[in-house]
């Protein structure tokens, strides 16, 4: 676990938690933060940033999403399944958020080195493996097909799909996110987006291949584990993991100095979203 090791050991990091304060925020405001880490963590202006935040009840498109032949009818369905949706400024295919997930960013710098991008991935795969120390050694990270928002990266355990990762790059900083089903039902998390595409798609044939969600191949963590593992318990879990392996853990949110770069990338995102909801219309 050398990458992680040489990241986090005896150095200065922020810790920031949006797992209850970002609850009934839009997670538009969640890739806005992001961005904005990115920029100042990426220039060296700000100190390297463990995030973790929720959302509630809200399934993230990605690009070719909103491409769907049938957009308005997917989107009609995501909301008749007490759902909101957005659009994302990152890749990658539909996520669900919910209550019972928590997303977590760790935003680094290549200022000085670069870190390629398998090695981006594994940073997370070995943060995650640290955090369920019970099931790290089955842990696998591989496409699983039939789950949404398929990957090369996607985390499982016996074929059972718990986690996606991807990555945001921008000036110099890498924001490597990660959705953890926590608790509750993978496969009912599932079936909102089987719903989605089925309705969306209504049997078109598309030149991009969208994913045939197949809900048992997805869990969550409490299920895989068997027994109940919360989202506090995993902050909690993930503030003294940071405590044990780092120097100085500074537990921050943005300061007056970083707020209206971050009002300047939530603008974007939220303009950008605007325009490809406005194609729906």
């Amino acid at each position: 676990m050398s990458e992680i090791n040489d990241l986090f050991t005896n150095k200065e990091w922020r810790f920031w938690d949006q797992s209850m304060s970002g609850r009934s925020k839009s997670a538009l405001e969640s890739f806005a933060a992001d961005d904005t880490l990115c920029e100042l963590v990426g220039k060296g202006l700000s100190l390297p940033t463990i995030r973790t935040w929720v959302h509630e009840n809200t399934v993230v498109l990605g690009i070719q999403d909103h491409r769907l032949p049938h957009i308005t009818a997917g989107r009609d369905v995501i909301q008749e399944h007490g759902f909101q949706s957005i659009v994302r400024n990152s890749g990658g295919l539909a996520v669900v958020l919910d209550s019972g997930v928590l997303n977590i960013s760790i935003i680094v710098s290549e200022q000085n080195s670069a870190i390629d991008i398998n090695t981006g991935y594994d940073i997370m795969v070995e943060f995650v493996r640290y955090l369920f120390p019970q099931i790290a050694d089955r842990i696998e990270a591989y496409e699983i097909v039939g789950s949404y928002c398929p990957g090369s990266y996607d985390l499982s355990v016996n074929g059972k799909k718990f986690a996606g990762i991807s990555q945001r790059r921008l000036r110099h900083g890498i924001a490597v996110q990660i959705y953890l089903c926590i608790e509750g039902s993978g496969t009912e998390r599932a079936k909102i987006i089987k719903d989605f595409y089925e309705a969306g798609l209504q049997g078109t044939q598309t030149k991009f291949i969208y994913p045939v969600i197949v809900p048992e191949v997805m869990s969550s963590i409490s299920e895989i584990i068997g027994e109940s593992v919360t989202v506090q318990d995993t902050v909690i879990h993930a503030q003294r993991l940071m405590n044990h392996m780092m120097y100085n853990v500074h537990m921050q949110s943005l300061q007056p100095s970083e707020t209206d770069l971050y009002m300047y990338y939530l603008t974007r995102v939220v303009e950008r979203n605007q325009k490809m909801l406005t194609k729906f219309e």
